[in-house]
């Protein structure tokens, strides 16, 4: 599946959040929550539809998430690491692990990596 765009997460998430949503439904959450206009809604959901992100069906233009959270964040995630790191987890992690973690963060980074083992 193609990458989504910003605009694509935006009613993503609500879809996420709170599963399935009518088209109207969401035109009037990202009016009040972006500024949008009906058909700027209406443009990103075909777009989804078309990516095969999203499904819609009758009645009502109703709007079900095709893909999970988890699996954007994957495909987003492999992409960066394809693109900024040719493909080396390693190197990824080191870039991340140059900036300054919270104890906390360090340590729920070692309980991730031990139970990895």
């Amino acid at each position: 599946m193609e990458r989504l765009f910003d605009s694509e997460l935006k009613v993503m998430e609500p879809l996420w959040d709170d599963g399935p949503q009518t088209a109207g439904a969401l035109a009037k959450r990202l009016a009040e929550c972006c500024g949008w206009n009906r058909n700027t809604t209406y443009t990103v959901i075909k777009k989804l539809v078309d990516k095969g992100a999203v499904s819609r069906s009758d009645p009502g233009f109703l709007c079900t998430a095709l893909i999970t959270r988890a699996d954007a964040q994957r495909r987003e995630t492999d992409g960066l690491i394809t693109r900024l790191f040719g493909g080396s987890r390693a190197q990824f992690l080191s870039a991340f692990l140059s900036e300054e973690l919270a104890p906390a963060e360090a340590a729920e980074l070692r309980e991730l990596i031990e139970g990895w083992k």
